[in-house]
């Protein structure tokens, strides 16, 4: 029943903006930490950034620490994730996903294409 629907994707030049959404649904979506991932064409699924239940605490991947911000509206069962500076590196399919027991759940993600 959970269910996960990122959107917000597309192309965009370098030095562009993004803001990601996701939607989530079939489970308490206030109790648990949320992170967005994000996967490029022939490597591993990478976490690039964390927030915790009621959003006091955040983590971010080194490589977006200060071009990216996540941030979370519990009330509407969303997460987003701003994207600024944007660089062809960061070039991948972007998922949402809730972090905690028996929640391995993902969407089927939005795609980030970052090219001039």
């Amino acid at each position: 029943q959970v269910q996960l629907v990122e959107s917000g994707g597309g192309l965009v030049q370098p030095g562009g903006s993004l803001r990601l959404s996701c939607a989530a649904s079939g489970f308490t979506f206030s109790n648990y930490a949320m992170a967005w991932y994000r996967q490029a064409p022939g490597k591993e699924r990478e976490l690039v950034a964390r927030i915790s239940r009621f959003g006091a605490g955040t983590n971010y991947a080194d490589s977006v620490k200060g071009r990216f911000t996540i941030s979370r509206h519990n009330a509407k069962n969303t997460v987003y994730l701003q994207m600024n500076s944007l660089k062809p590196e960061d070039t991948a399919v972007y998922y949402c996903s809730p972090d905690g027991p028996n929640m391995d759940h993902w969407g089927k993600g939005t795609l980030v294409t970052v090219s001039s």
